[in-house]
């Protein structure tokens, strides 16, 4: 290989010192790291978190987990338009309702740039769901094992081990040392292609407490032994999470401690990393993982030494995450469709026409609920309602359309997502941006992937200065639309 593995081999294949490493670090880096402009820690109700996963959509779910673990994860957004990861346990987990409340709590005290943090929980009846920070560009595990359009560089495999060490040292600096089931998949990226470590892993996951559910080939020996998880197991899933990092594939660590003792390193190491980095670096990271994967708890290093290791591994420091991952970073250019560019130019007039010449062909089902119920008085008052709002948008008539339209929701008979996006650009054209995002909102909630929804929030929310969040939206409804032509 071009990292010269013939040469690696024989430098790395026997640990070097199996004591503590320097623990020469400056603490101020867990503190100028602290997320201080999170919101604190709150409870929600399990309306607010169904509201915002769309009634938990099948369309929301980012991430399941099987039998020994049956929870799921959502994307959602709560009132306020931000985005949030919901977390919902199934019904036998978490059986103590106040050990459960008194857990979360303690984990939501945490903030730091490392973690997606916690932000809150709901814990109605037998419901126990935890409401963290969403992370955008997915997890480790999907760039390092299921790669699409380009292996991760040599340069940001070290930053998230880095990053991932500084999570541990602030995690363990705030009295949450113990991390149940730290892998790939627990580490996320965020809207910058910056990895953190999620909070979920800080609390425990199950009715009988078991810390892991992966595969027995990756638990520390100590965990098998004594079904117990200490700082010390930690450590030892970090040294996995290296060899995942050096290797681009899950290998066992007995496996890979085979490897490097029978000095085949070309094996161990990704083939997609060749040429990129040195004979010293690939050294000195083997080591490291071998020391992580000690058998004996106490020759393991701490999370301190695991920064100071680190640290002088760093390559590109000056290139942003989003580059070394290749990924569009949220704040630059990307390609807008017609209606996306016409929602960023806030061009209504623009907006209206696209809007007009859709129609209605995103209500489905509607037709065939109406054409049941057409006997009844109050469903033809309905639909005249609906008639009315539509010719007064036809004739750009925005005032009444927006009280058409509202007679027309308030009977409730027949729930439209058109109706709703189309109020929504009608009090935009009246200049009643709040109550065009709360109707843009509405229109998502019912139909949790049409891209239109997102669109309009982006418009709405452009048009009450909230721009940060308004390009967020649109990027939504471009992603979606993307997706919908695709399918098509």
């Amino acid at each position: 290989m071009g990292c010269g593995c013939s040469n690696l081999a024989s430098k790395c294949w026997k640990p070097k010192n199996n004591g503590p490493m320097s623990r020469a670090h400056n603490d101020e880096s867990v503190e100028t790291s602290e997320a201080t402009d999170m919101p604190t820690f709150r409870e929600f109700t399990l309306e607010q978190l169904r509201n915002a996963t769309s009634g938990f959509a099948v369309q929301n779910i980012v991430s399941e987990h099987g039998e020994k673990a049956p929870n799921v994860v959502y994307k959602g957004k709560l009132e306020n338009q931000k985005r949030v990861a919901i977390k919902r346990f199934n019904r036998s987990a978490w059986p103590d309702r106040q050990q459960f409340l008194e857990e979360a709590r303690a984990v939501g005290q945490l903030r730091n740039n490392r973690l997606a943090n916690l932000l809150g929980c709901c814990f109605e009846g037998d419901e126990r769901l935890l409401v963290a920070e969403y992370m955008s560009n997915d997890t480790l595990a999907k760039h390092l094992f299921h790669w699409e359009s380009q292996p991760m560089k040599w340069a940001m495999r070290l930053r998230v081990a880095l990053y991932l060490a500084e999570a541990l040292e602030y995690c363990t600096m705030t009295g949450r040392a113990l991390y149940h089931d730290l892998n790939a998949y627990r580490i996320v990226f965020d809207d910058d292609a910056n990895p953190r470590l999620s909070c979920f892993g800080l609390m425990k996951n199950s009715r009988d407490g078991k810390s892991y559910s992966t595969n027995l080939a990756f638990t520390p020996p100590e965990y098998l032994r004594t079904g117990r998880v200490t700082a010390e197991s930690v450590i030892y899933s970090f040294g996995t999470l290296l060899l995942d990092l050096l290797s681009g594939k899950h290998i066992p660590p007995s496996h890979a401690l085979d490897l490097i003792r029978d000095r085949n390193l070309q094996t161990l190491t990704d083939s997609c990393l060749e040429g990129q980095f040195s004979n010293n670096d690939g050294t000195e990271l083997v080591r490291l993982a071998s020391r992580c994967l000690q058998y004996e708890p106490r020759e393991r290093p701490n999370t301190k030494s695991l920064i100071t290791a680190l640290i002088p591994l760093q390559k590109e420091t000056q290139v942003s995450s989003y580059e070394l991952m290749g990924i569009p970073h949220s704040a630059a250019a990307f390609p807008l469709t017609p209606l996306g560019d016409a929602c960023l130019r806030k061009d209504l007039t623009a907006i209206h026409e696209i809007l007009e010449n859709l129609g209605y062909k995103d209500d489905e089902g509607a037709a065939t609920e109406l054409s049941f119920q057409m006997w009844t008085n109050q469903v033809q008052e309905t639909i005249n309602s609906k008639k009315k709002g539509d010719t007064a948008f036809r004739r750009k008539e925005f005032g009444s359309a927006v009280e058409s339209f509202t007679q027309f929701i308030a009977v409730g008979t027949m729930i439209s997502p058109t109706v709703f996006v189309r109020r929504s650009l009608s009090y935009l054209m009246i200049e009643m941006p709040q109550e065009a995002l709360n109707d843009a909102v509405q229109a998502q909630v019912i139909s949790p992937v049409w891209h239109i929804a997102s669109y309009l929030q982006a418009v709405a929310l452009f048009a009450l200065g909230r721009e940060n969040e308004g390009q967020i939206a649109l990027r939504e409804g471009t992603i979606l639309e993307e997706e919908r032509n695709t399918e098509s």
